[in-house]
C-alpha cells in the first residue's frame, strides 16, 4: 500500500531568498508598506521586478540601495 505523505514545506530564511514579496521586505528592512509602494512605483526604482502585478523586491539590490541612501 502506498500512503499519501505531504512533502514538508520548506522555509527559506530571508537572507538566502534572491527575491522577496511585500510581507518579507516589511519584516526585513522595517519599512512600511506604503512607503515601500511608493519607492516601487516609481519607473527608476532599481530592485523591483514585476511578476505579472505581483511586486518582488531583488534582496541584493535593495541592500545595496538602502547602503547608498542617506534617507528612505
Amino acid at each position: 500500500m502506498s500512503e499519501n505523505k505531504k512533502q514538508p514545506k520548506y522555509e527559506v530564511p530571508i537572507w538566502h531568498k534572491v527575491t522577496l514579496n511585500m510581507e518579507e521586505t516589511m519584516a526585513y528592512t522595517g519599512i512600511g508598506r506604503d512607503k515601500l509602494r511608493e519607492m516601487t512605483d516609481r519607473e527608476d526604482c532599481p530592485f523591483i521586478l514585476w511578476n505579472g502585478n505581483k511586486r518582488l523586491i531583488k534582496r541584493k539590490v535593495l541592500d545595496e540601495y538602502i547602503a547608498k541612501m542617506y534617507s528612505v
